[in-house]
């Protein structure tokens, strides 16, 4: 019996779980990674940031831009004191943002250094069906130890992905998958100041473990932006009056509503290509489903610090919670003691009866309890107004005057105006 499993016998056992909050909570984005998420020159292009990413160099030899990947075990940093062993490409998980121009030749050389054969898919290009990365059907697969080389000519512009296409299952579920994106031929052409990208993707991670369970299809426990959980998902940051993109793909095992607060967006593109103006409508969510993308524009046109998450509740929450007892409206008084007669050594903590908010409000008076090795909590982090009370897929828009172009650094928290902030009255 494992230890979620114990806890969700016992009364007192989503205490245990829901208070374990103090790890994560001083963990801080890493703006750093956003600017160093680039790779220049692309003549006038804005360049992708992927949140918490990178794209990955290439080499032009005659004309063609050579790229180079290796899969590979990794282990993925999703927060400090959390680090979940995956496989990825180029010693992590989601691997490097492949950027390129349309019209473009590319050779990307591939070299296999799991366990197991591999290939890649380039999901969503249209190629010679010798490189869509089918192994079995389409070419060979790769065995462990070899290299193969894939060449195509970039047809078209837009939002794409790449994993593999060989024990899908597994592979996918230990996080191999990556953003191919493709800029238009024409630098003027869908001129955005700001083009931000990542993915979305879940596992299941039992608390103290290292290896997600890449069998499960339902109980997922840790919900992700590029492989990391709030707080320690970067920031996006804007200067007021820019126009943005966001680009969002979908490779877990359900759909994902993404919600952006403070502007009105129109969904621009797929990752069957961009969507034509007459086709485009306002919304604040749009769905993203699985195996595919959404794109995303919109004009920062109002200063803030503005909530980007998926809609669906258990996706911004961390790793503690699942199978424990409802516990809501039902008096607790004096379990924690019989419960800590019964076992000495522990220290749990009865919670739920008046909502899970009393998760941080312990933790603010220092009754918190030592989490797991390598486990989050449930609910973390703090703003400039007290705990945020969420986790997994959540991120915040950071809207800013007087921004310099290309300056991707975190601003800090938004001074609001006066007389602009909600308060409370007796």
């Amino acid at each position: 019996m494992n230890r979620r499993q114990f806890l969700g016998n016992s009364a007192a056992g989503v205490a245990g779980l829901a208070l374990l909050t103090e790890t994560a909570t001083a963990v801080s984005a890493a703006p750093a990674a956003l600017a160093a998420a680039s790779v220049p020159p692309l003549a006038g292009r804005t360049p992708i940031t992927t949140l918490n990413g990178r794209s990955l160099p290439y080499t032009l030899r005659n004309g063609v831009k050579e790229f180079r990947l290796v899969a590979e075990p990794v282990k993925q940093a999703f927060a400090p004191g959390f680090v979940v062993n995956c496989w990825g490409y180029n010693g992590s998980a989601p691997g490097p943002t492949i950027e390129a121009v349309e019209g473009d030749r590319v050779q990307i050389l591939v070299t296999n250094k799991l366990p197991e054969h591999t290939t890649v898919h380039w999901h969503g290009l249209l190629l010679p069906n010798g490189m869509d990365g089918v192994g079995g059907l389409t070419q060979p697969q790769i065995p462990s130890g070899k290299t193969c080389v894939y060449e195509f000519t970039v047809k078209k512009s837009g939002t794409f992905m790449y994993h593999p296409h060989a024990d899908e299952m597994l592979q996918m579920a230990m996080g191999m998958m990556g953003l191919f994106i493709v800029h238009p031929k024409n630098p003027s052409e869908r001129h955005v100041d700001r083009d931000y990208a990542f993915l979305l993707a879940s596992y299941k991670v039992d608390p103290g473990s290292l290896t997600p369970n890449p069998s499960e299809m339902l109980d997922f426990n840790v919900w992700s932006f590029n492989n990391r959980v709030f707080p320690a998902i970067a920031p996006l940051v804007a200067k007021t009056g820019e126009r943005v993109r966001i680009r969002v793909g979908n490779l877990t095992m359900t759909n994902h509503p993404i919600h952006l607060h403070g502007v009105t967006f129109k969904v621009t593109g797929t990752d069957g290509g961009w969507v034509p103006p007459s086709a485009q409508w306002p919304e604040v969510t749009t769905d993203v489903p699985v195996g595919g993308m959404r794109v995303i524009e919109f004009v920062a046109d109002a200063p803030g610090d503005w909530a980007l998450h998926c809609h669906k509740s258990h996706h911004t929450m961390g790793a503690m919670g699942h199978g424990t007892p409802n516990l809501l409206g039902v008096k607790q008084s004096g379990v924690d003691k019989k419960i800590q007669k019964l076992f000495p050594d522990k220290h749990y903590m009865s919670m739920g009866e008046s909502g899970m908010a009393e998760m941080q409000d312990m933790a603010a008076m220092g009754k918190s309890m030592p989490l797991p090795d390598n486990t989050i909590p449930m609910m973390t982090g703090e703003g400039p107004f007290g705990a945020l009370e969420m986790g997994g897929m959540f991120t915040v828009l950071k809207v800013r005057d007087g921004l310099k172009a290309g300056d991707y650094r975190d601003p800090g928290w938004y001074r609001h105006p006066k007389g602009t902030v909600a308060y409370l009255i007796d």
